[in-house]
């Protein structure tokens, strides 16, 4: 059975410069150290990374842990937090007033909007009266299996009357966010978590944190080189979408420096109706979960563009997605096809272990 659980499985490998090449100064020597955290954005977050010493990389590892639980609390839509407007205060305020935000939500939430018509409006953040639906639908399920039920296309289709991402008023110079009919709801959940990955790694390359991995949950962001004196480049495991969810053989290894590798697919937020998996990936054109494939990874430096575009990628299909992918600088991805089958865009043919990179090629 599949597990409602994402895990890209993470290798590492590099190169070290031999210290003879660098004159009489000597090259630092750097440690392997990891960190394990939980319950920011609702998953397991693990940090990987060389320092100098332990004491450097726990200064770093506990500074992503404590700025990914603040933009946790200000991307949220279900929980109210004393002092702090967040994404439930947006939609409790819809249809009445502007809410003034942090500028992490004023910056997401444009990021989202720029991204929407090259996408083909396939990752919409107002989503959220249709994905609203289908989530108290699943909790029903995950209650009582033995009634699971498909949501009425009539309930769905009303509420995707109030989806309209142009509805989303940002107000940079007054810093609000306005949902213009009270029946609005942002879901930011496809695009937020990778978004917030993306400043942190920023912010810490800045403080001089130079090599590394940040996962949460499976979304994956490298920056600098491992420094173990091996290999070149990291090596990430993309997970066989049919394989468990802990300790499963990932379906190949794609090898990078400086980028990100996130997957969405059918295996998580789910549950069963009459033997049919009904996701969390919505189509906001069917209403219905996508189903073209099993999973889809995209590669990316941004960690919060390959979290946007996941998605979409993934409600796309092929032909679309793979012109989609391919229309985008700097863009990969890697499909799990229904039958197991997988596809790649061309830019990865010298990265996959199936196609016989490793860690090792420049």
């Amino acid at each position: 059975m599949k597990k409602n659980v994402k895990i890209i499985l993470i290798s590492m490998m590099v190169l070290a410069i031999p210290l003879g090449l660098l004159g009489c100064e000597e090259e630092p020597e750097y440690e392997r150290y990891t960190y394990r955290y939980f319950d920011t954005f609702d998953t397991v977050t693990d940090v990987v990374g060389f320092a100098e010493s332990e004491e450097a990389f726990n200064e770093y590892a506990e500074y992503i842990e404590n700025r990914m639980q603040e933009l946790h609390r200000i991307f949220d839509r279900f929980t109210e937090y004393e002092g702090i407007n967040n994404i439930r205060t947006i939609n409790d305020h819809a249809g009445e007033s502007p809410v003034e935000v942090d500028q992490e939500i004023l910056d997401l939430i444009q990021f989202s909007k720029d991204w929407y018509e090259p996408t083909q409006g396939k990752m919409n953040i107002a989503i959220g009266p249709v994905s609203t639906i289908w989530s108290r639908y699943r909790e029903d399920a995950e209650f009582d299996p033995a009634s699971a039920e498909i949501p009425p296309m009539e309930e769905l289709e009303a509420a995707a009357e109030y989806v309209d991402i142009d509805k989303i008023v940002v107000d940079h110079e007054n810093g609000t966010v306005f949902l213009e009919d009270s029946n609005m709801i942002l879901d930011v959940g496809a695009v937020a978590k990778g978004y917030a990955v993306e400043i942190v790694v920023q912010e810490v390359i800045e403080q001089g944190f130079t090599s590394g991995i940040v996962s949460v949950g499976g979304n994956v962001r490298t920056f600098g080189k491992p420094l173990d004196g091996v290999r070149d480049r990291w090596g990430v495991g993309i997970r066989d979408p049919d394989g468990p969810a802990f300790g499963g053989e990932s379906i190949d290894t794609v090898f990078l420096n400086d980028a990100s590798v996130v997957s969405s697919g059918d295996y998580q937020r789910y549950y069963i109706v009459d033997g049919e998996v009904m996701h969390h990936l919505i189509d906001p054109d069917t209403l219905m979960p996508g189903n073209y494939y099993s999973a889809v990874t995209v590669i990316t430096q941004d960690s919060g563009l390959a979290d946007y575009l996941s998605t979409a990628v993934f409600l796309l299909p092929f032909e679309e997605s793979l012109a989609l992918v391919e229309s985008l600088d700097d863009v990969d991805a890697f499909w799990v096809m229904k039958d197991g089958e997988v596809e790649f865009s061309p830019g990865l043919e010298d990265k996959l272990r199936s196609q016989g990179a490793s860690g090792a090629d420049n």
